[in-house]
């Protein structure tokens, strides 16, 4: 039986696997998914050795930058991320060599889910928190024609920090994606400090996390008239492109 799994920590959120699961299931594929809950990414190796019919690996938080050193091959995608989500698994025939190849399709469902939504007005986007996803989400906000700006907690070279986003800034860029962890279960109660009052119906806040199905970000941004989106169809479109990247 062929294998799939997930590697990151912790894994307690994910989605993948029932998804995966219930796919084989309906679709007669002799395949199992199974979640690889690893403390630390020095761990990779074992999963792949100690499972001789994994075939792919998908990779979450906080895994999606620290694995690249442990990978035989980057895609342009992900070298140009240089983050990867998607590990597809190359055995020799006597399964004692194998080759991890990285891909990036956070940036395909990230592009996939928001490109319905962008105005003609939406020409900025701040980009929240600095981990491989948001380099995903810039990577595609490039890719549709947008300017990004990056905000984190504290100021660098590239990120701005929160207590910079006046309300002129806030009114240049009118589209917001959230690609930090803050409000997801069982947290809910959390989301970034951006100035919400400063919103308006004109705002785009995209959300990439999907559990609640609406995050206090989302509520907060709602709230002002703007529009909001999860991101379970990113995840959606993100697993479809992963599937079909382990099955070439």
């Amino acid at each position: 039986m062929d294998k799939y799994g997930l590697i990151g920590y912790p894994l307690g959120h994910s989605f993948s696997r029932g998804f995966f699961n219930d796919r084989f299931k309906n679709e007669g594929i002799d395949a199992e998914y199974l979640n690889f809950e690893i403390p630390t990414i020095h761990d990779l190796p074992d999963v792949v050795e100690e499972n001789p019919t994994l075939r792919g690996l998908n990779v979450t938080i906080p895994y999606k930058e620290k694995v690249l050193d442990y990978l035989d091959e980057l895609t342009p995608n992900a070298m140009a991320i240089k983050a990867v989500n998607v590990i597809k698994i190359v055995r020799s025939k006597d399964g004692k060599d194998y080759k991890l190849i990285g891909h990036n399709t956070d940036v395909i469902g990230f592009t996939q889910s928001i490109e319905g939504l962008l105005k003609p007005h939406h020409k900025k986007a701040l980009v929240l928190g600095t981990g491989g996803a948001s380099k995903a989400v810039c990577h595609g906000l490039e890719m549709l024609g947008l300017e990004h700006q990056l905000v984190s907690r504290t100021e660098t070279e590239v990120a701005l920090c929160y207590e910079q986003l006046t309300p002129q800034l806030m009114e240049e860029y009118s589209v917001i994606v959230n690609t930090t962890p803050l409000g997801m279960y069982p947290n809910t109660n959390k989301c970034p400090s951006i100035p919400y009052e400063c919103l308006t119906s004109q705002h785009l806040l995209y959300d990439l996390l999907y559990n609640p199905d609406v995050t206090l970000f989302m509520r907060k941004g709602a709230a002002q008239g703007a529009t909001v989106k999860n991101g379970l169809e990113m995840l959606l479109l993100q697993a479809i492109a992963g599937w079909e990247i382990w099955n070439k």
